[in-house]
């Protein structure tokens, strides 16, 4: 059974939705880091580009102008466009 995907931005009209293939590794490929503006959001950020590093794999970072908002249609063609696979950080 694969998991569920919610998405948190409108409940009026549930969509079923598929989680993406995952690579078998990261190293060799582009990760984008995406710091959604919440406070300490960067210290995890930061961590975890320390361990993306050490498995080989390119490290891009990005952040959202505000937590209370979706990501800019352009922020997220960026990321879509220069990465294989991106991590989104939530803190408090």
């Amino acid at each position: 059974m694969s998991p569920a995907v919610l998405d948190p931005t409108d409940e009026s009209a549930p969509q079923s939705l598929t989680a993406a293939d995952r690579p078998e590794s990261l190293g060799g490929l582009t990760v984008g880091l995406l710091d959604i503006s919440k406070a300490r959001g960067n210290v995890f950020l930061d961590r975890l580009e320390e361990r993306l590093n050490g498995l080989d794999a390119k490290v891009v970072r990005y952040t959202k102008p505000t937590f209370s908002k979706p990501a800019p249609v352009d922020l997220r063609h960026e990321i879509a466009t220069q990465c294989d696979a991106v991590i989104e950080a939530l803190a408090d």
